[in-house]
C-alpha cells in the first residue's frame, strides 16, 4: 500500500501542481508505473473544474464561470497539457521532417502556429461547455478529464517513444507498463462515464478511438512514434472531442 502511494504522488507530482511531500521516493520506474494513475488525475483536476464552476455559478453568470474554471485547471497542472499541445502545433505546423518537428517542439519558445492553436482549443471549449446544460456541465468536465487522458495511454501502449536519447522529461513515460498498470487506468478512465447518459458514452467511445486512432497515425508517419508533447496534445484534443459531442448528443435529444 506504502508503495502505491509513492506512485500515486509521483502521478501528482510529474501532473500537476499540487504540492506532495519533499522526500517522496522518486524513480524512473516509480515514474513508469504511475502513469496508471494518469486518468485519476483526471478525476482531481476535472474535480477542480467542476467545484470551481459549481461553487461561482451562484454569483457570477455561467460564462464567467467556466472562465475561471478552466483557468483554476490550468493552474492545478501549470498548463502541462496546453503546453504541449501548443509544442505540437508549432512543431507540425512547421517543421517539414522528423528532426526540425522535434526540434521545433523541443523549443521552449512559442510560435505562430502554437499561438493560434491554442488560442483556437481553449476558445473552442470554452464555447463548447457555454453550450453544455448548466446542470450537466460539473459532471462533463469531470469525465471528460478522465476519459481524455486514458486516450494518451493507448498510444503509449501501441507505439514508440520517438526520441532516441534521453533528453525529454517525459522519457520515464515513454514506456509501456505492466498490464495491470493499463487496466488501472482503463478502470479510472471510464469510471465517471457512468453518470453521463449512456448512450452517449456509447456514441462518443467510438468516436474518441478514432480520433486516436487517426492522430497516431499521423505522428507515427511523421515521427516514427510519439513525444511528451504528442501526448500532451491528445489529452487536450481529445478532451475537446468529448465536449463537441456532448453539444451535440444534447442538441439531438432536445
Amino acid at each position: 500500500m506504502k508503495n502505491q502511494l509513492h506512485i500515486f504522488l509521483n502521478a501528482v507530482m510529474f501532473y500537476t501542481r499540487i504540492p506532495v511531500p519533499k522526500n517522496l521516493p522518486y524513480s524512473d520506474e516509480i515514474l513508469n508505473r504511475s502513469t496508471r494513475y494518469f486518468p485519476f488525475i483526471g478525476w482531481i483536476i476535472g474535480g477542480v473544474g467542476a467545484a470551481v464552476f459549481y461553487g461561482l455559478q451562484f454569483i457570477f453568470p455561467a460564462g464567467l464561470a467556466i472562465l475561471l474554471s478552466m483557468l483554476a485547471t490550468i493552474l492545478a497542472t501549470g498548463a502541462f497539457h496546453e503546453d504541449g499541445f501548443a509544442d505540437f502545433c508549432d512543431g507540425f505546423g512547421g517543421g517539414y521532417t522528423r528532426e526540425r518537428i522535434l526540434t521545433i517542439m523541443k523549443d521552449s519558445r512559442i510560435g505562430t502556429y502554437g499561438s493560434i492553436g491554442l488560442l483556437g482549443m481553449l476558445a473552442t471549449k470554452f464555447m463548447s461547455l457555454q453550450a453544455i446544460e448548466v446542470n450537466s456541465i460539473p459532471v462533463v468536465l469531470l469525465a471528460g478529464h478522465a476519459v481524455s487522458r486514458l486516450m494518451p495511454i493507448l498510444v503509449i501502449y501501441t507505439s514508440e517513444y520517438s526520441r532516441a536519447d534521453a533528453t525529454s522529461k517525459t522519457k520515464p513515460i515513454g514506456q509501456k507498463g505492466k498490464g495491470f498498470d493499463f487496466t488501472l487506468a482503463l478502470l479510472f478512465g471510464l469510471a465517471f462515464l457512468v453518470f453521463i447518459p449512456f448512450a452517449y458514452s456509447l456514441a462518443v467511445l467510438p468516436v474518441l478511438l478514432l480520433t486516436t486512432a487517426v492522430f497516431r497515425s499521423y505522428i507515427t508517419r511523421h515521427l516514427g512514434g510519439y513525444t511528451g508533447d504528442c501526448l500532451g496534445a491528445l489529452q487536450q484534443i481529445s478532451e475537446v472531442v468529448f465536449y463537441l459531442g456532448f453539444v451535440v448528443f444534447q442538441t439531438i435529444q432536445a
